[in-house]
């Protein structure tokens, strides 16, 4: 059976929170890590959310999906 990458991610205590491209992106990561969470970002997929990649795939390179835990 083949893992997908949230599922791996997933399985080492990631939770996917949201993708934001910048300046958003720096913020929340900013934010994460100032409420002592690890953070951890990925290449955005058009398949992880079909409905909504009509505006991102324009600029697909410039997203980032967050991913966080509690520090360890």
């Amino acid at each position: 059976m083949n893992t997908t990458r949230q599922e791996e991610l997933t399985g080492q205590g990631w939770q996917k929170q949201a993708t934001y491209d910048e300046p958003r992106l720096s913020e929340m990561v900013a934010m994460y890590n100032e409420i002592g969470m690890e953070v951890h970002l990925e290449d955005f997929h058009p398949d992880e959310a079909p409905a909504c990649t009509e505006c991102i795939t324009v600029r697909l390179d410039q997203y980032k999906t967050i991913y966080t835990r509690k520090r360890l």
